[in-house]
């Protein structure tokens, strides 16, 4: 088989794919992207390079739509350059959220097409207008209807759809949710597991994470988010810590995430939600015992994962992170929002603890009941990692995508 994969961030969600398929070592592989450090052994990565972005004269509405063109036009001249050195894919997989495949029918037409897609937006209802403390402004409204612009027009190049989650499909109007397919996106289950003797408090042996070092007698609490800002419930996270460290001399916590801005908005008076939190909670948070080691190596969060005490995962109604499924196969006992992205992988005192996304009151009141109740922290670990065996094996993802695959190839062979 020959396949193509076009994302802007190589390999993004299609690591683990790739990785099989390069395994296999009987498929042709070549995946457009632009520039990063990352390599994987038996793809061929080509480069693309924007040669401008979008223009700041542009109307503010439509310069996502114009970079999306960018790329578009760019990824497809690339395309093009690789067909006429003779690659033709048998099918081609990528992400429909920058643009990038909105003209690939233009240089493969009759080659299947299966596209991601992650997330329709709206004005109200779902992550919008979710948090009262940050109401959103009327006037951008336009603008987030505008986001959907590519999304639009993928849904109308022909192809299959996929997504990973009911509930990211459900964002979709009806009309598009019908075609678009849930292929669930597992843990690698080898590399995300709990140790089989005792954790490292119970052995004698600290955690270390750079300057940090957790004592074998010290509780620990884990929070993990690509950055530290509101849509993952980072405010709410650092309000509940004021009471949980009051009522626990002995805990420990670690924040991982860089301070920059994922999703939402920059805080109005600039600066980072890092550093408004700190200035809002002043004395209640003790540097001496709360942790900020930005953002850390994979075998570093596996590490601080299989250590934690309390795992705590925030977010709006928005797409869930990687860092959930990993979590609960770790076997780390997990606090989530009561929100549907995570109700979708956790439920309530079963694999895990459910809280309301904004309620620091209520959040303090789970971190501490998981400090106090051993018993009731391991059992709801291993209930995590008994979920991710039977949900989220990596084995079961890489089938589903392989029998899309050949349904899609073979149907175009019969075409």
């Amino acid at each position: 088989m020959k396949y193509l994969f076009v994302h802007q961030n190589f390999p993004g969600q299609y690591l683990h794919i790739l990785k099989h398929l390069a395994a296999r070592g009987r498929d042709q592989i070549v995946f457009i992207t632009e520039p990063n450090a990352n390599h994987l052994a038996g793809v061929r990565k080509i480069v693309y390079r924007l040669e401008r972005g979008s223009s700041r004269t542009t109307h503010r509405d439509a310069r996502e739509f114009e970079l999306a063109s960018l790329r578009a036009e760019t990824v497809a001249r690339t395309a093009m350059q690789v067909k006429q050195l003779g690659f033709t894919p048998d099918i081609i997989i990528g992400h429909h959220g920058w643009g990038e495949l909105l003209n690939i029918r233009d240089v493969w037409p009759e080659t299947p097409l299966l596209g991601y897609f992650e997330f329709f937006y709206h004005t109200a209802g779902v992550d919008v207008g979710f948090d009262p403390e940050f109401p959103p402004d009327p006037s951008l409204f336009p603008h987030i209807r505008a986001k959907n612009t590519v999304n639009l027009l993928a849904l109308t190049l022909g192809g299959h759809g996929q997504t990973p989650t009911r509930w990211q499909r459900a964002t979709f109007p009806a009309w598009a949710a019908a075609d678009i397919e849930i292929l669930p996106e597992g843990a690698d289950l080898t590399l995300c597991k709990p140790l089989r003797k005792p954790h490292a408090t119970e052995r004698g042996q600290p955690l270390v994470l750079g300057e940090i070092s957790i004592a074998p007698g010290e509780k620990l609490v884990t929070y993990v988010a690509r950055n530290l800002e509101p849509y993952r419930g980072f405010h709410v996270m650092m309000r509940a810590l004021a009471r949980v460290l009051a009522a626990r001399p002995d805990v420990r916590v670690v924040l991982v995430g860089g301070d920059e801005v994922s999703y939402g908005m920059r805080p109005p008076e600039g600066g980072t939600w890092r550093a408004r939190m700190l200035a809002e909670l002043g004395r209640k948070i003790d540097p001496a015992r709360v942790h900020f080691p930005g953002r850390i190596a994979y075998r570093q969060f596996l590490a601080l994962l299989r250590r934690s005490d309390a795992h705590v995962y925030l977010t709006y109604p928005f797409v869930a992170s990687w860092s959930l499924r990993e979590a609960l196969a770790m076997g780390a006992p997990v606090i989530g929002s009561d929100t549907e992205p995570v109700r979708e992988f956790v439920r309530d005192r079963h694999n895990g603890l459910l809280t309301p996304c904004l309620d620091p009151a209520r959040l303090a009141g789970r971190i501490l009941e998981l400090l106090e109740d051993g018993a009731l922290a391991r059992r709801l670990g291993a209930a995590a990692r008994r979920y991710a065996e039977t949900h989220l094996r990596m084995q079961d993802h890489i089938a589903a995508y392989r029998n899309v695959v050949r349904r899609l190839t073979r149907e175009a062979i019969f075409q």
